[in-house]
């Protein structure tokens, strides 16, 4: 059996272990395929990349932004796990293209209507109505952001306030339409869609560029990431920083919370992601991506091997990662010594799960689409029974539990790391 090997011409090491063995790694399967055809000439060209996708919280659209300044909202089929083709198209639910007049950084899916409260224990958390209830925001090059109608595709509001490129755009998730947008002016911004698209407070920490920012799933915490190694978590509530996490040693570009809002997973350029308790600011686990791994040092620099994305499955136990060495990797969160799943994809530059969490979509910087059918599985009943619990108990309250020491441990994801919160 021959050892999986890399065709990277940057930087020394491996993708992988020395004792990991291609036939370790199974294969990821392709669900489906979106080609930007009018973009292939065009490859190292900027303006038509796919910078970001996202599908609706029912599962019933997905957002391509091909590049170009084109978005195509197209109707997902969440059983067969593939886009619905256009003679099967019916005049609720059609293919819907938005050209934005700006190249498109950011998108993100809103809905005003949500079945459960925020703190249902609950496994589907939030559950949807039809598309008449969505709406799109689109994060432009010039930092104004517009919402769309996802029926009509129409123009529906403008918001201005940020100085630089709109990097990432994510709704709370409790059907309140707030909305958080991270931005390369250093700042994050949170937006009222119900109050005719009112900004409400500023955010700066103390990044110069930030790339992303996810919302935790109760919506209490807000996370975002950008260069000098920033990590850092607000408090929702008072709209204040809550704490800094230190651990990367280069720009953080990805993050995103487990459904239960018990760990957070963030993608550095530093080759590694961190797995890290959000209540407690513990780092739990490390997922690598070059080895041997490079020195504090070098990872802030060039190395071959930026993660540039990180996206939690809606099982709670595996994470997918894109990396500059052309792998997709699915990761079990209970073992970092390999990926349960690797794939073959070049220039990947974002990734976004199904909200089922079946498929997993990744952008390239061509503008071209990739589905991979993901590894998510019923592992244990103990895991349910855990996310069940952790989404209504931090992680500050597991050691009040009157129950047996190690019962707490795995409530807490194992975490037996001194806290690096500052």
């Amino acid at each position: 059996m021959l050892k999986i090997v890399s065709n990277r011409v940057m930087g020394p090491g491996e993708p992988f272990p020395d004792n990991v063995i291609e036939s370790d790694c199974e294969p990821a399967r392709i669900a489906d395929y979106l080609d930007a055809q009018h973009n292939n000439h065009t490859l190292q060209k900027a303006g038509c990349e796919a910078w970001s996708c996202a599908w609706s919280p029912d599962g019933s659209y997905f957002a391509w932004s091909q590049g170009n300044c084109i978005v195509k909202l197209l109707p997902w089929n969440k059983f067969e796990h593939n886009i619905i083709p256009e003679e099967k198209q019916n005049e609720n639910h059609k293919a819907v293209t938005i050209y934005t007049g700006e190249l498109v950084w950011a998108l993100a899916f809103g809905s005003k209507t949500a079945d459960t409260k925020p703190n249902s224990i609950n496994l589907n958390w939030y559950r949807y109505h039809d598309a008449k209830d969505l709406i799109l925001a689109t994060g432009l090059n010039s930092g104004r952001i517009r919402i769309w109608s996802v029926k009509t595709g129409q123009l529906m509001l403008e918001l201005l306030d940020h100085k630089e490129v709109i990097r990432d755009l994510r709704f709370a998730p409790d059907s309140s339409l707030r909305l958080a947008s991270a931005s390369r002016d250093g700042s994050v911004k949170l937006w009222d869609l119900d109050d005719d698209g009112n900004m409400y407070k500023t955010l700066r920490g103390d990044s110069k560029w930030l790339y992303g920012c996810t919302w935790s799933p109760d919506a209490k915490m807000l996370v975002s990431v950008g260069d000098s190694k920033s990590v850092i978590i607000w408090d929702m509530t008072t709209l204040e920083r809550k704490c800094r996490l230190t651990g990367h040693h280069h720009d953080v570009c990805g993050c995103d919370f487990s459904p239960d809002g018990a760990l957070l997973a963030t993608s550095s350029y530093d080759t590694r992601i961190i797995i890290w308790d959000p209540h407690t600011g513990i780092k739990l686990q490390e997922f690598g991506h070059l080895f041997p791994p490079p020195s504090p040092i070098f990872a802030g620099g060039a190395n071959g091997a930026y993660v540039r994305d990180v996206a939690f499955c809606h099982d709670g136990r595996h994470i997918a990662s894109i990396c500059d060495d052309t792998y997709v990797r699915f990761w079990d969160i209970e073992d970092g010594s390999a990926p349960v799943q690797v794939a073959r994809t070049n220039n990947a530059i974002c990734c976004y799960y199904s909200p089922d969490g079946a498929v997993l979509a990744v952008g390239a910087r061509d503008g071209n689409l990739t589905f991979f059918l993901s590894p998510m599985q019923v592992l244990s009943l103990q895991h349910l029974c855990r996310m069940s619990i952790r989404r209504i108990l931090p992680s500050q309250k597991v050691p009040y539990l009157d129950i047996p020491r190690r019962l707490q441990d795995f409530l807490q994801y194992g975490n037996n790391y001194p806290p690096v919160c500052t």
